[in-house]
């Protein structure tokens, strides 16, 4: 099976919201509670909104065999804001590629983000040190997280 990357589309954005709500339902569910899981990724995403913000950033989506499995994006500062695998092709080099993709194409001097517990270890293993241990609020539930930078 052959992995693809390729630029954002609009009519991504559905696809790109349901990966989102299931991986953070699915994956992320070993580091967080359910409550912190639906304040994190409800199951009614504004579209339009969700759609802006992908398309302000360098947005990459993961095809395997056709099938929308990955996808993350990158703002021009550096700061990777989202990047999430399906939780049936986790651990198979997708997230690798595309972390590699937004890195390649964004000219920063250094690389942030604001990582899961549950993605601590990804980002550790690309050369990313915590800087900081966050408190941040979702709809009113705390969630902690990890400030990591990786320099270019």
């Amino acid at each position: 099976m052959e992995l693809l990357i390729r630029t954002y589309r609009s009519s991504d954005a559905p696809a790109l919201a349901r990966l989102f709500y299931e991986t953070v339902h699915s994956v992320n569910l070993r580091d967080y509670t359910l409550e912190q899981a639906d304040a994190w990724a409800p199951r009614q995403i504004d579209l339009t909104a969700w759609d802006r913000s992908l398309a302000r950033h360098f947005t990459v989506v993961a095809l395997e065999d056709g099938r929308t499995i990955g996808f993350g994006d990158m703002a021009p500062d550096g700061y990777l804001d989202r990047l999430y695998v399906h939780r049936d092709f986790q651990r198979r080099g997708a997230a690798s590629a595309i972390c590699t993709a937004l890195e390649a194409f964004v000219a920063a001097p250094v690389f942030t983000v604001r990582a899961s517990l549950t993605a601590r270890p990804f980002f550790l293993a690309r050369g990313y040190r915590v800087v900081e241990k966050l408190q941040v609020e979702r709809r009113g539930v705390l969630l902690a997280s990890l400030l990591m930078e990786k320099q270019s």
